[in-house]
């Protein structure tokens, strides 16, 4: 058997968990890529043919049908986290490809959600000295004011798990917090404790908005030019949901005319990031490379869960299966 394990961009994998002790219990040979293969469908497929087992790391490397049906030899494709949009579960099915997720901490994301939020609040990117910039009088010292959150209000777009831990945070700030997604009721606003308010008066009224919701093809570019318009021009908008929610031409005009003061955002259209990314290279755009997931804690669970799929799929009796 070869399992290979993609984008372990930190060589972890063997070490948080026991892949070696797999290896010799199924005799398996297992290959550790720590880079990414690319975007490219030929070079992806030429570097995975050989092997019956994958585990991807989120989103990373995405499976779509013409990926998959290119890999005869795959058999079984664990995905890290509980659900994977970047992986064609129905093409997994016609080929009979088994595809197990593993665990998820769902606190992580919205910790790093509240680090992007006080980062643009208080200009952290301008501000924050480190061994590049020293601490100094002559590096600029006190160049921008803060934005205090106590008394402002946090638009919440999409209250489920992720957008309900993130509005206790605003409410333990102080912050009046207001939530808006289309199927959002008053009673599940009540349950959090904040107000339920339409779309146009969440993007009007916010100082901050965040963007809590999962991609799906009613939510992919549900935030464009109409709502963008709507935000007041000292407001920022906070995205660590998917990329593909915000029409990103729409977020760098915005920017560029200076209809919004900031973006701060930790997802992107094409990852890992081409160095001439167009928003990343925009002006007001407070960026992190996709980590809002990515801590020792939640490694863990992921790779720990992965040994755990594979084990029970070379057993005959997967567990924890999407397809």
């Amino acid at each position: 058997m070869r399992i290979a394990i993609l984008d372990d961009y930190h060589n972890v994998a063997r070490s948080l968990a026991d892949f070696d002790g797999l290896a010799a219990e199924l005799d398996a040979e297992i290959t550790v890529f720590t880079e990414h293969l690319g975007h490219e469908d030929h070079t992806v497929v030429e570097a995975l043919l050989p092997f019956d087992a994958i585990v991807a790391m989120r989103e990373r490397t995405p499976f779509p049908a013409a990926r998959l049906n290119a890999l005869p030899n795959l058999k079984l494709l664990v995905t890290t986290g509980r659900r994977n949009g970047s992986i064609d579960l129905q093409a997994a099915r016609d080929r009979g490809i088994v595809v197990s997720h593993t665990g998820y901490v769902a606190t992580d994301a919205a910790e790093h959600t509240w680090a992007l939020i006080l980062s643009a609040a208080r200009r952290l990117d301008v501000e924050l000295f480190s061994a590049n910039r020293p601490l100094a009088a002559d590096s600029g010292w006190q160049t921008t004011f803060g934005m205090g959150l106590s008394g402002k209000t946090l638009g919440v777009y999409g209250l489920g798990n992720l957008g309900s831990r993130v509005a206790k945070v605003g409410l333990a700030f102080g912050m009046r917090v207001i939530a808006y997604s289309q199927n959002l009721t008053e009673e599940r606003a009540a349950e959090v404790g904040v107000e339920l308010v339409s779309e146009a008066e969440l993007f009007s009224t916010s100082d901050i908005v965040t963007v809590h919701l999962k991609l799906s093809e009613r939510s992919t570019g549900v935030i464009g030019p109409k709502q963008l318009v709507w935000m007041r021009p000292d407001s920022i908008l906070v995205n660590t949901s998917r990329s593909r929610i915000v029409q990103t031409d729409a977020l760098i005009d915005a920017l560029e005319s200076r209809r919004l003061h900031l973006a701060a955002v930790d997802v992107f259209d094409v990852e890992p990031l081409p160095a001439q990314d167009r928003l990343a290279n925009t002006r007001g755009v407070i960026a992190t490379p996709h980590i809002g997931y990515v801590t020792i804690e939640q490694f863990e669970m992921f790779y720990r869960d992965a040994v755990e799929d594979l084990r029970a799929w070379a057993s005959g009796a997967p567990i924890r299966v999407l397809a």
